[in-house]
C-alpha cells in the first residue's frame, strides 16, 4: 500500500469527504487496493456488467453497529454479510454488491482500514465483488464512527422460488442452529460484561449452506435469516405475509446454555435477539428429513434443528409449546430491547 495516506497516525478529516486530492487518495490507497477488480478498477461513478438470462435479486441494508469491533467479527464484515445472505435467502448466488461509507470527522484511519480490510475479506470469501460505492465524511459528533450501507445483486435460479407467500400449513421449520450468539456477544462488549464462556457473534455468509439446502430441496418455500428482532420477529412477519400461525416446541429450539443464561441475567428473551449467521427454512413436510440431514452436513448447519409447524389460524399466531408442557404466545415486541445490533 502507498504511504500518500498515513493509516498509522491520520484520522478522517473533512478534506476526505471534499471530492479533491485527499478523498482521490483515500479512494485510491485504501478502497481500491483492498476490494480491487476491473469494475471497480475502471472508475467510473457506476458499474457496468455481464449477467446471464433469468430472474435478478437486489436488496439493500445499512449497517450502524455498536461497538464497531466486536468478538466474531466488525462492521465490515458484517456489512457484506448481512446483504449476501439477505440474497441469498431468495435462493439467489450473490453476483456483485455496492458499498457506501459516512464517516464521522476524526475516526482513526487505521481503524478504518481494518474495517475495509475485513469487508474485502468477507466478500472474497462469499465469491462477491465489491464494484462501485460512495464515501461522505459528516462533521465531527454528527455520526458514530462509520455507517455502511451495501446493496446486493444476484441471480436466481428458474425453479427456485422462495417467498413468504408459499409458506403453507403443514410446512416444517428448521433453523440451521444455535440462536442468539450474535446478540448477547454485542450486548456483552457494548456493556463491558464479562461471562464464564466467551460468546462470539455468528456473523458469516451463508451462500455455500443456501446452496446446499437448494440443491436438495428446490421446492424451498421461504428462507429468511432472522437478524433485528431475532426468530420472534422473522416469524411473525412471515406468519402475517403467509395468512398462517406456527406452532414452536421450546425443546427443539437450539440456544446455547451460555445464551440462555446471559439472556436470564439480562432480562432478555433469546427469541428475540438478533442472529447474524443464522436462517429459518420452511418446507414442504415431505422434504423436512432429507433438508435436515443435508444442513447437518454442511459447517454452518451441523446444529439445525426442526423447530416448529406451520398451522392454519386466522389470527395468524406463532405460538411456542413450552418445555413444562404449556403454550403462549410470541408476539411482536413492541420496541427494541437490543438497538444499534446490526
Amino acid at each position: 500500500m502507498t504511504l500518500d495516506t498515513n493509516f498509522a497516525h491520520d484520522c478522517v478529516e473533512m478534506i476526505h469527504g471534499g471530492g479533491g486530492r485527499a478523498m482521490r487518495r483515500l479512494i485510491d490507497d485504501l478502497f481500491l487496493q483492498a476490494f480491487d477488480n476491473p469494475l471497480l478498477r475502471a472508475g467510473d461513478d457506476q458499474a457496468c456488467f455481464q449477467v446471464a438470462p433469468g430472474r435478478m435479486v437486489m436488496t439493500t441494508d445499512s449497517h450502524v453497529i455498536s461497538p464497531l469491533f466486536f468478538p466474531g467479527g466488525d462492521i465490515g464484515a458484517l456489512a457484506v454479510h448481512g446483504t449476501v445472505n439477505d440474497v441469498c435467502m431468495s435462493g439467489a448466488t450473490p453476483l456483485y454488491l455496492s458499498a457506501a461509507f459516512i464517516l464521522e470527522e476524526g475516526f482513526p484511519l487505521r481503524d478504518l482500514r481494518r474495517i475495509v480490510l475485513s469487508m474485502a475479506a468477507a466478500a472474497r470469501e462469499a465469491g462477491v465483488a465489491i464494484v462501485t460505492g460512495d464515501t461522505k465524511v459528516v462533521e465531527r459528533g454528527k455520526g458514530d464512527g462509520v455507517f455502511i450501507t451495501t446493496t446486493g445483486v444476484g441471480r436466481l435460479p428458474d425453479q427456485v422460488h422462495c417467498s413468504a407467500a408459499r409458506v403453507a400449513a403443514g410446512d416444517k421449520i428448521l433453523v440451521n442452529g444455535f440462536l442468539g450468539d450474535h446478540g448477547v456477544a454485542i450486548l456483552s462488549q457494548r456493556e463491558n460484561l464479562t461471562f464464564e464462556a466467551n460468546l462470539r457473534s455468528d456473523s458469516q455468509s451463508l451462500l455455500d449452506l443456501v446452496a446446499t439446502m437448494v440443491a436438495v430441496a428446490p421446492d424451498l418455500h421461504c428462507m429468511r435469516d432472522p437478524t433485528r428482532g431475532g426468530l420472534a420477529a422473522t416469524l411473525n412477519e412471515i406468519s402475517q405475509q403467509a395468512n398462517v400461525g406456527m406452532r414452536l416446541h421450546e425443546k427443539a429450539i437450539p440456544v446455547r446454555q451460555e445464551v440462555r443464561a446471559a439472556c436470564e441475567f439480562l432480562g432478555l428473551d433469546p427469541l428475540y435477539v438478533a442472529n447474524e449467521g443464522k436462517l429459518v427454512a420452511f418446507c414442504p413436510p415431505e422434504r423436512a428429513d432429507a433438508l435436515l440431514q443435508a444442513m447437518r452436513s454442511h459447517p454452518k448447519g451441523r446444529d439445525a434443528a426442526i423447530i416448529g409447524d406451520v398451522i392454519e389460524d386466522e389470527r395468524r399466531l406463532v405460538r411456542l409449546r413450552t418445555g413444562f408442557g404449556g403454550e403462549r404466545v410470541v408476539d411482536w415486541r413492541s420496541g427494541d430491547p437490543l438497538p444499534r445490533i446490526c
